[in-house]
């Protein structure tokens, strides 16, 4: 069962990403964030039969742990050290520019070559009720691959227990295959994302119809905009897929290509997921506003009929109301001289009443 949205709606985020470096920095400076949390290393070395896992608690141990026969996967869990994240790359021959869009984790999902190495930045979306995407960078040799998480992602955990547990074909393939899975997972984790953004539009499209609550509108656009947050986290990551397929030199294979582009289908999976859900925002905006309208005009309708009512009976008890001397004159008023004047009066409108209020019965105003 679909849970209805909050009603307390969140304001729009008014993070605004700045450089760690000041104007003037030489290039390839690596200033991390001060709040960014201190740095956890995970290495995981693998071939067919055997496969080794290791907290890194002293980067010197990395370069004895590494060998060319095996892939080797580094994870670095947190940018709150330069020096860890500088050393890494130091470890591996990483360019220091790819090292500065690291830590400056406001960059935007891209691939980019450097000789013997390929870099890439994708967003990875948070388990937690927390809002916004979190970075992942990645880079890829001929027998390594190194990722940086700006902050805890679920997604490359589970590739690392397929890997452990010996679950798939990563293990009997080489590191390119290794970058595929990390992306293929954080491709894969926008898909429940999108479920549950399409529950809340069920739920609030029912909601609308049982009444248009002020609250209501407010979570119509709080979910567009998250909507369009998520677009403009994917659709440059379509991009990036596609220049990885392209232009990956001799570090992907023709194989793993053809999983990458099962990647590029996924991406336009949820792409077309995003507009039709930004479609249907904009859907239930509009019929929000003609509820809305319908029920001011049920009360317009309701109150104008009231009022078309009491206009022939205000007329009746005005005319009655008027000061003439019957005495003067037999012509000025002499109703109320009668005996059964005032019950004359109230008969009169009765009967004005029923009169009007069949006629708009007829008519299927009352209806």
């Amino acid at each position: 069962m679909a849970h209805r949205p909050s009603s307390s709606v969140p304001k729009r985020s008014k993070r605004r990403f700045r450089r760690q470096t000041r104007p003037g920095t030489p290039p390839g400076a690596v200033v991390p964030n001060p709040d960014a949390p201190p740095p956890i290393i995970r290495l995981v070395t693998y071939g067919p039969t055997d496969v080794t896992e290791h907290e890194i608690d002293d980067l010197k141990r990395i370069a004895g742990l590494v060998n060319d026969s095996v892939v080797t996967w580094v994870d670095v869990d947190g940018l709150g050290d330069a020096d860890v994240v500088m050393r890494v790359g130091d470890l591996f021959g990483l360019h220091h520019l790819a090292l500065e869009d690291v830590v400056n984790v406001h960059q935007r999902p891209k691939v980019e070559l450097y000789g013997n190495h390929l870099f890439m930045i994708a967003r990875a979306l948070p388990h937690d009720d927390s809002h916004g995407s979190a970075q992942i960078a990645m880079f890829l040799g001929r027998n390594f691959v190194v990722s940086f998480r700006e902050r805890e992602a679920v997604c490359l955990d589970a590739v690392r227990q397929r890997i452990l547990s010996g679950k798939g074909k990563i293990r009997t393939y080489g590191a390119d295959y290794l970058l595929y899975a990390l992306l293929d997972s954080v491709i894969d984790d926008y898909f429940p994302a999108l479920e549950k953004h399409g529950e809340n539009l069920d739920v609030l499209d029912s909601q609308i119809s049982v009444g248009a609550d002020r609250n209501l509108i407010s979570e119509v656009h709080q979910l567009r905009s998250e909507l369009l947050s998520l677009r403009r986290t994917i659709w440059p990551l379509r991009d990036a897929i596609n220049a990885l397929i392209r232009d990956s030199g001799d570090l992907i294979s023709d194989e793993t290509d053809l999983y990458l582009r099962d990647c590029y289908d996924h991406i336009i999976q949820i792409m077309d997921v995003i507009e039709t859900d930004r479609e249907l925002c904009s859907d239930l905006r509009d019929f929000y506003l003609t509820v809305v309208g319908n029920r001011m005009n049920q009360v317009m309708k309701f109150l104008t009929i009231i009022a078309t009512l009491f206009m022939p009976l205000s007329f009746i008890a005005g005319l009655y109301g008027m000061n003439f001397n019957p005495s003067a004159s037999t012509w000025n008023m002499p109703e109320l001289n009668w005996t059964f004047g005032y019950f004359f009066a109230l008969a009169l409108m009765a009967g004005t009443a029923t009169t009007l209020t069949a006629v708009f019965w007829r008519k299927g105003w009352l209806r």
